[in-house]
């Protein structure tokens, strides 16, 4: 049995949709965020940076979405949420998924949050600057699904992580001008469509109160339990 350390809307949802798609075997546990959860010894001594997700696995406790995506790609390769590691598309997989999670996901924390990182003057231009670097961020990737649709087609890790940054990405910071407009980005949009349509979204939904379209049309999220903030 797995454990998903989670809150809801948060990247351990990446984790949910994966383990979803693999229908492995796994339990919950929210890491209540309004009450400081993520900081709290118990948590840190799973995960030292206090970041969710943390995933238990029978290998001991993994952190970072990437990482703990390649983790259940590899561990369960009937899955099929990546190329094994004799795959000849195992090198592009890698690519993306890390320009994921080194690139896309690393710069929409900059716009979540950039008063840890400019001057609250400067705030404005740093998000105007960060919203034009992601928008080619994702016209590389509309490039790469137009090229490669195979690789990256749902239930591909690719997919279980780009619906979910989409989301975050129209919805937060909420009190920011939105740039996102995902028409701009033809091969994402058909991507995300298909991604929604799948039953490991659907039980997301249902978990973490996330709306009909959470990836194409988001609206903000009623959970049943915990805070996305």
């Amino acid at each position: 049995m797995l454990t998903l350390y989670y809150a809801p809307d948060n990247a351990s949802m990446v984790l949910r949709l994966a383990l979803e798609e693999a229908a492995l075997p796994y339990e919950t546990i929210l890491v209540d965020r309004a009450a400081g959860a993520q900081r709290s010894a118990a948590y840190l001594s799973l995960n030292p940076t206090g970041k969710i997700p943390t995933l238990i696995t029978p290998e001991g406790p993994l952190a970072e979405t990437a990482a703990c995506l390649l983790w259940i790609s590899d561990a369960h390769p009937a899955t099929r949420l990546g190329p094994g590691p004799r795959d000849t598309k195992r090198g592009a997989f890698l690519r993306w998924l890390f320009f994921l999670s080194n690139s896309v996901h690393a710069d929409l924390i900059r716009v979540f949050y950039p008063h840890r990182i400019v001057p609250k003057d400067a705030i404005a231009a740093h998000h105007e600057m960060m919203a034009a670097q992601l928008d080619g961020h994702l016209r590389v990737l509309d490039d790469a699904i137009s090229t490669e649709p195979e690789l990256f087609a749902p239930p591909s890790a690719l997919a279980l992580y780009l619906g979910p940054m989409l989301r975050w990405a129209a919805l937060y910071p909420r009190d920011a001008e939105r740039w996102l407009d995902l028409a701009r980005y033809p091969a994402i949009r058909a991507l995300i469509l298909a991604l929604e349509a799948r039953p490991s979204v659907k039980a997301a939904i249902a978990a973490e109160g996330l709306g009909e379209t959470p990836f194409s049309n988001p609206s903000p999220p009623t959970p049943p339990e915990g805070s996305a903030i």
